[in-house]
């Protein structure tokens, strides 16, 4: 990673959240916005942190999650370009309740609470905005819930497989058909505690796909033979 920068302008122009704003407005987010370069594995801030703002993933990923106290790590969420993260608890004014460390070099936007409770007193539709960035992340949140009480750990796998990553991959396209190759965004580790499965476990599904003729494991590089017979398979 380079050590200069790019200026938060360039950058807020573009964000989902800012992209409706006028150049005064986005000007005065930019004042008051820093640009934070993560190498892989640095950690943003800890669960009990004071929050600081807001945060917008330019480009890279970074991983919520936070450790029991019998120090397993369980991942809340993985956070992909162009998403936002620590809104909730800004507007509660509480301690981070997740620690947030890149999973890759990535940047990162920080917008100060001060400069977005300015900015939503100035305009009810950035208010909207960052409430439907909320509702999507709530909304995910009670999926994931419904996916762990309801759903066996291979039915889990196979969703992110075909929603997720390809989502993440192809955006915008349509339903994968035939054969495809996925390219696992992060370790295995990282996605068995995302889906709220032990490694062994997703290991032991990964094995038992492979040995139906449904996938053919490479590393992070999983080749799916046939999309539709996979996704049949998780009804």
């Amino acid at each position: 990673m380079s050590a200069t920068a790019p200026s938060a302008e360039a950058f807020i122009a573009n964000l989902p959240l800012f992209r409706e704003l006028s150049e005064e407005q986005r000007s005065r987010i930019a004042a008051g916005a820093r640009m934070l370069r993560l190498p892989r594995g640095e950690v943003l801030f800890r669960r009990g942190d004071p929050v600081a703002g807001t945060y917008v993933v330019c480009y890279g990923r970074v991983k919520l999650s936070f450790v029991s106290p019998a120090g397993a790590e369980k991942v809340i969420e993985i956070i992909e370009q162009g998403q936002s993260f620590g809104e909730a608890v800004m507007f509660l004014e509480t301690p981070h309740v997740v620690g947030a460390q890149a999973l890759a070099d990535s940047l990162v936007l920080m917008v100060p609470k001060e400069t977005v409770f300015e900015n939503i007193d100035r305009d009810p539709g950035f208010a909207r905005r960052m409430l439907a960035g909320l509702s999507r992340r709530l909304h995910q949140l009670v999926a994931d819930v419904e996916a762990y009480s309801t759903r066996s750990g291979t039915e889990r796998l196979i969703g992110f497989l075909l929603r997720d990553c390809v989502a993440s991959a192809e955006e915008g396209a349509s339903e994968p058909q035939g054969s495809i190759d996925i390219e696992l965004p992060v370790a295995k580790g990282v996605i068995a505690s995302r889906l709220n499965l032990t490694q062994e476990h997703l290991s032991r599904i990964l094995h038992d796909l492979s040995a139906l003729g449904m996938i053919e494991v490479h590393g992070r590089r999983i080749h799916v033979r046939d999309v539709e017979r996979l996704r049949r398979h998780a009804r």
